[in-house]
């Protein structure tokens, strides 16, 4: 799945001249912006919210990514995963952002 989303990153337009290699574009449902790594693509709460914005919107077409959750939650989710998180609370995170 991570692959697939990868793919789908650079291919649709989110991967612009803004975003540092190695990094995708995904916005949020209140039109936030995000660059994140495509590291992100390999945890599985980011996954989560993957196949959340999959069910809810379908795959990008020509478009940005846009995850199901807005941007106060995605800060907080990126605030955790760059300072690391164990099993037990990726379980709880996952648990939350369903």
């Amino acid at each position: 799945m991570a692959r697939r989303w990868q793919k789908e990153a650079l291919k649709s337009g989110s991967h612009d001249l803004e975003t540092n290699k190695g990094h995708f574009v995904a916005y949020t449902t209140d039109n936030s912006r995000f660059a994140m790594p495509l590291h992100y693509l390999e945890n599985n709460v980011f996954l989560e919210l993957l196949r959340m914005s999959e069910d809810e919107f379908g795959l990008p077409r020509n478009g940005p990514i846009t995850l199901a959750c807005d941007s106060i939650l995605m800060k907080y989710l990126v605030a955790v995963f760059e300072r690391g998180f164990n099993e037990d609370l990726e379980k709880a995170l996952i648990v939350s952002v369903v």
